[in-house]
């Protein structure tokens, strides 16, 4: 079956001020995925820490099941 809630959860993050993108599943059982990038020249250890902590946030407290992150957009 296919992730629930992966596109609510990144319109949570990016709330937070962690972009992240979202990539739909398909018909063939390939699951949403959440997609973040990691750039060495201008993120250090901190920062990621800090992704992980809201991501953290968001799923423990249902932040993602809010209406107006479930609305979807022309762009995530």
């Amino acid at each position: 079956s296919r992730t629930e809630g992966a596109y609510a959860i990144v319109q949570a993050l990016i709330a937070r001020g962690v972009i992240g993108d979202y990539r739909a599943g398909d018909q063939a059982g390939h699951p949403d995925i959440l997609r973040f990038g990691f750039t060495p020249l201008y993120l250090g250890f901190e920062d990621v820490w800090n992704a992980v902590e809201h991501l953290r946030e968001v799923l423990a407290g249902g932040e993602w099941q809010r209406a107006e992150f479930n609305r979807v957009q022309a762009v995530t």
